[in-house]
């Protein structure tokens, strides 16, 4: 399911179907499109891509529609590796990374929208400020209160495997925005993004403010508004596991109260 927060007086505007080009195989995009300059209704443009002339996946093919149809289209777009999360989008019904999705894995018709519950700025581009403030709210970063050794800090093997599952997330947001409790409570909720970054700090032995951690998290809608749905754990394209990282700081909470 796709929410989307549309512009104010949103109608059902029917798109453009842009020509086919002359190929033997082609595959068909509907596009969603929003420009807030021309002040028009959002639609639904539809494309046809020559798969013999792009690369494999999602990203190729909204890149071929670029350079050889239409210069107007806008995304994010980085690395094309699934390390910068830059081009997370709804992809056919999910939310996941462009450069990382094959369109051979997409039967039919490719239907692309912008995350699902994000301010949309322009197309596919969506308005991630909070969500970035939110992460910086966690405070990410190593914090100690014993002296800065002279050469590293030492972590051994075992505490360094606790961070495998966690250390991996790249904040595409594909997570919190699969999230039904991030779309009602998204100003307060932390989502699961920012939850499982919140716990690989927990989680890192190299770290001294634990309970200041907890302390700044422990609220009834910063972390308990994650009602174990599992859109976010189904969804992540780095196979990762943020609803667990949640369970197991309320395991945290409950522990330190005892």
């Amino acid at each position: 399911m796709v929410e989307l927060l549309l512009p104010k007086n949103s109608r059902p505007t029917k798109g453009k179907v842009w020509p086919k080009p002359k190929a033997k195989n082609l595959r068909e995009f509907s596009i969603y499109r929003y420009d807030p300059d021309e002040k028009n209704n959002p639609r639904i443009d539809r494309y046809f891509v020559d798969v013999d002339d792009c690369g494999p996946m999602v990203l190729d093919g909204l890149l071929w529609i670029k350079n050889n149809i239409d210069p107007t289209l806008t995304l994010r777009r980085s690395c094309r590796e699934g390390i910068c999360g830059s081009c997370a989008m709804n992809i056919d019904g999910l939310n996941t990374l462009a450069c990382t999705k094959g369109m051979d894995e997409i039967e039919g018709i490719i239907k692309i929208y912008p995350l699902p519950h994000m301010p949309v700025v322009k197309d596919l581009v969506t308005d991630l400020s909070k969500f970035y403030a939110q992460h910086r709210l966690i405070e990410p970063w190593l914090q100690t209160k014993t002296p800065t050794p002279g050469t590293e800090w030492l972590q051994s093997h075992k505490d360094r495997e606790k961070l495998d599952g966690l250390y991996e997330c790249i904040l595409c947001a594909c997570c919190s925005t699969s999230c039904p409790s991030y779309w009602w409570n998204g100003d307060r909720y932390l989502g699961p993004a920012i939850l499982l970054q919140a716990y690989r700090w927990l989680m890192d032995s190299r770290d001294e403010a634990t309970e200041e951690r907890l302390d700044n998290i422990e609220d009834p809608f910063r972390l308990y508004r994650c009602h174990t749905i599992m859109n976010c754990t189904n969804t992540c394209p780095k196979g990762l596991n943020p609803a667990e990282a949640i369970a197991e700081i309320k395991k945290l909470m409950i522990e330190r109260r005892v």
